[in-house]
């Protein structure tokens, strides 16, 4: 079935897709409004309301509804085109917020070549970023690889793609400078524009760098490009019997390195991604085959068989699934073409506008949910949990060698991980951003199956993932990405930045009475009450580590026990009758 499937997926790459829906719903026109993600549901399951939502076209009046909400006293929240982020940003406390949406604050400002520099506002798509500065012959060096990620999103979540070289691989660290706007006083008529810059405010510019939505509205960002160049992809498949030392150097060999890593299968995909000159034939295209519009009823049917197979604990099908998927990924090399059409061999060569990022089934043609991203809510498509973890390089060996031991306990384990493409591991450094990355990690990306009606079913070798949540996040001091996971990873992780306290002061002095913040905002800056929420099978959902069985699925076998590798780990394990 896996393969009859994989050749429909094969036949609609070049379909159009149904393009996403709107995060923000309204009852009556723009009032009486719910949000929500692309992937509808956040970590809780949450419905998150607002009493209004706002779509200013212009600067000027995005001026006029901070102001007005300021002298109202009314919270605020900033909503994006397509709303990618999986914790509760978006969210505004109770039903009488207002959401901000950048949907229409998608407008170049002005391009000056001969300083390699692009102005943007916040909501123009990093598609539309990266074409535009193809325009001006530029490019952005470093991106994520979804190209449906706006400007001020990757700002407030601190966005990376994957590099040690250089400023690092994240987007904030290329920017000059951010136009903010922010609540003001009575006398300045209830809000505030900056400027911010390294040379101008640099305490005000590295809060604003990564800043979770909570100093106001990023109106406009100014980017410092480089002048177009090519890029050289190869990708390997290799044993992972030395991954361990391997990840650690890999990445100052190859500027733009990353892994795909299959654990179960002890399989490691490199990607030897290096720069070359522009003037170096070929017109590659980095297309990621994941990221193409998918045939709806095709990726229902591969939804229907692995919640067949968690329901019966068939790990063995599931395995048998990720490999021949694993096999085909690479056969297709994910989906990269020496031309946009098709592959004929190695090393793939493209200019870097070509080569960075995709994301085809965010195409706008409509055509009744045929097609479409295989995420999307309005399908029974995919529906999973995403843990991003930033691992210090200095304990990548470790962490990699503890999840061996895990597949060596048990061989089956991870299958799930690898229907999800594998582990995605790219490099990050250190950033000036005060809620940046810290020092130079390895962000181990992982993607897994989540109940869709029901957050107290467990989950196939549930314990397993559990267990590497907590090991990177306790025992390895790893830093989780703003813009992913589950509740448990933000735990205390603001006490892991350095710079925390310099960044509330900055929030404080943007934002004192706090309209841009949240009772969740408040959670995870570690200002009020807690991210976990512990109660009944919070453990299943991660909504907090389990210190008792009440808080895994004891009815259902699962109990709260050590970890097997990582003894301090507490996880929800199936607990054998005999």
């Amino acid at each position: 079935m896996a393969f009859w499937l994989s050749l429909i997926f094969c036949f609609f790459t070049f379909a159009s897709s149904t393009p996403p829906h709107d995060p923000v719903k309204c009852e009556s026109g723009n009032t009486v409004c719910t949000v929500t993600n692309s992937y509808g549901a956040f970590p809780d399951r949450s419905l998150c309301e607002a009493a209004k939502v706002e779509y200013p076209k212009t600067e000027a009046e995005l001026v006029s509804v901070v102001a007005a909400a300021t002298k109202a006293g009314q919270k605020m929240r900033v909503a994006t085109r397509y709303s990618h982020s999986i914790p509760k940003l978006v969210c505004t406390d109770g039903k009488d917020g207002i959401l901000i949406s950048t949907k229409f604050l998608d407008h170049v400002v002005r391009t000056n070549p001969d300083a390699n520099t692009l102005t943007v506002e916040s909501g123009v798509t990093l598609r539309q970023l990266i074409e535009e500065a193809a325009k001006l012959e530029l490019a952005l060096p470093y991106a994520p690889y979804w190209w449906g990620l706006t400007v001020g999103g990757m700002m407030g979540t601190g966005a990376h793609g994957s590099s040690l070289w250089g400023k690092g691989s994240a987007v904030h660290d290329h920017v000059t400078e951010i136009r903010m706007v922010s609540p003001g006083s009575v006398s300045e008529g209830y809000v505030k524009v900056r400027v911010l810059s390294e040379a101008m405010n640099p305490e005000e510019f590295n809060a604003a760098k990564v800043s979770l939505g909570l100093l106001g509205v990023i109106a406009q960002v100014t980017f410092k490009l480089q002048p177009m160049f090519k890029r050289s992809l190869t990708y390997e498949m290799k044993n992972d019997t030395d991954f361990g030392d391997q990840a650690v150097t890999f990445g100052e060999k190859h500027e733009f390195a990353d892994f795909l890593w299959l654990p179960s299968q002890g399989k490691v995909v490199y990607r030897i991604d290096d720069r070359v000159p522009a003037n170096v034939s070929g017109n590659g295209l980095f297309n990621f085959f994941p990221f193409r519009s998918q045939l709806s009823v095709a990726v229902a049917i591969s939804r229907s068989i692995e919640e067949d197979e968690e329901s019966s604990g068939e790990a063995n099908k599931k395995c048998e699934r990720a490999k021949r998927l694993a096999s085909f990924l690479f056969d297709i090399s994910y989906g990269v073409t020496n031309n946009g059409v098709i592959f004929t061999g190695y090393p793939v060569i493209g200019s870097q506008d070509r080569m960075m990022s995709s994301g085809a089934c965010l195409d706008s043609h409509r055509n009744g949910l045929i097609t479409s991203c295989p995420w999307d809510p309005r399908i029974r498509g995919e529906f999973f949990y995403q843990t991003a973890l930033s691992v210090p390089l200095t304990h990548v060996k470790d962490f990699i060698n503890d999840i061996k031991a895990l597949v060596k306990i048990e061989p089956k384990s991870l299958c799930g991980l690898e229907l999800n493409y594998g582990v995605l591991i790219r490099y990050v450094t250190s950033s000036s951003a005060y809620l940046g990355k810290e020092e130079k990690s390895l962000d181990f990306d992982l993607t897994y199956y989540r109940s869709k009606d029901d957050p107290l079913t467990p989950r196939l070798y549930e314990d397993y993932m559990e267990e590497i949540e907590q090991m990177a996040i306790l025992k390895y001091n790893a830093l989780p990405h703003w813009g992913k996971n589950r509740n448990l990873a933000f735990d205390g992780a603001i006490r892991k930045y350095k710079n925390a306290n310099a960044f509330l002061k900055v929030k404080d002095r943007l934002d004192p009475s706090g309209l841009f913040s949240t009772e969740w905002t408040d959670q995870i800056l570690g200002l009020k009450g807690n991210v976990t929420n512990v109660k009944q099978g919070c453990a299943l959902e991660g909504l907090c580590i389990c210190s008792e069985d009440s808080h895994c699925a004891p009815n259902k076998g699962y109990m709260c026990r050590p970890g097997k590798v990582y003894r301090e780990a507490r996880v929800c394990t199936l607990v054998s009758a005999n």
